[in-house]
């Protein structure tokens, strides 16, 4: 591509659920039972200016299938939830989460929900995606201390996140499938891995293209193991060859940077875009996406409750 994007601000959300607690474990208020216990106290604050996050990659190659790809045609792969274009959705990943939004599919922050608020949602009939962090450290996360230092690069932009070296993908599968377990176990039928596009960041590591595919298809398989779906977070540079290996797609601000047309090949294999605008109105892009076929709606920045699906 051939402009700067700002910062993808998911994890912000995210962050601001930890500030909220802390707040209120300090006045003495009873935390709701949907919450699991936090580990900050505070949120990480800006640093500097916000990061880039995609930038072209000329004469990219495109791979053959992976190994990871033919796998999902294996018994988990039946077993999983296979998620159909055009299903709406609700994203909240800060604030007590608000069960009552009539949609099928939710996407929840991983750590900070409970097995119980994924059994109430499934009581309701919605399915559960695992909001975590796959491409970067996040010193708030009660996991923090199994990440090897040597596998810490460059701030993402926040205090308390730093990016991972995606090339030791020996050393970070048993971390990955930790977490995904952790989804597993509390019932959730998909995961969300965030920043799967560090290749075109500025880590630290020199991180190619060829790195980012590796590392993403052996995210994928980590799901697709534990009988989860899982999602290509935003990195539309790849999405021709990790379509295959991905069962929807999660992206912010397609519309405002007129890459929208990138996703359409997830559309095309009858698998989801679930899409979501911060700083454009319903009436400037909403049109455009339900041609289409895009799950799109506006959030806050924040990711609290609210919501105004197209």
């Amino acid at each position: 591509m051939d402009h700067e994007r700002p910062f993808r601000p998911a994890r912000v959300a995210a962050l601001l659920a930890l500030v909220l607690l802390a707040a209120c474990s300090s006045s003495g208020q009873r935390q709701d039972d949907s919450a699991a216990p936090r580990t900050a106290t505070a949120a990480p604050t800006a640093t500097g200016p916000a990061p880039t996050t995609r930038a072209a990659v000329p004469g990219a190659a495109r791979p053959t299938p992976s190994p990871s790809a033919a796998a999902t045609n294996g018994p988990a792969a039946h077993a999983r939830w296979h998620p159909r274009a055009g299903t709406p959705w609700q994203w909240q990943l800060s604030g007590t989460v608000d069960t009552t939004v009539d949609v099928p599919v939710y996407d929840i922050d991983g750590f900070e929900n409970s097995a119980a608020v994924v059994r109430r949602l499934h009581a309701a009939g919605r399915k559960v995606i695992c909001y975590v962090n796959a491409g970067a450290w996040e010193s708030f996360r009660p996991d923090a201390k199994a990440f090897p230092a040597a596998l810490m690069g460059k701030g993402d932009g926040w205090n308390g996140e730093r990016w991972l070296d995606i090339r030791a993908v020996g050393r970070l599968r048993p971390l990955m499938a930790a977490r995904f377990d952790m989804c597993r176990s509390k019932g959730f039928d998909a995961v969300e891995p965030d920043l799967l596009d560090g290749y075109t960041n500025t880590t630290g590591f020199p991180l190619t293209a060829a790195d980012q595919l590796a590392y993403n298809r052996m995210i994928a398989t980590l799901a697709h193991e534990r009988g989860l779906a899982v999602g290509l977070k935003n990195d539309l540079d790849q999405v021709a060859p990790l379509v295959g290996d991905f069962d929807f797609s999660v992206d912010e601000q397609c519309a405002q940077y007129d890459e929208c047309p990138s996703l359409t090949p997830f559309i095309a294999a009858g698998k989801p875009v679930f899409h979501v605008e911060y700083e454009l109105k319903a009436g400037q892009f909403c049109a455009a996406t339900r041609r289409l076929g895009f799950s799109s709606m506006v959030k806050h920045l924040s990711l609290d409750a609210w919501r105004q699906p197209c």
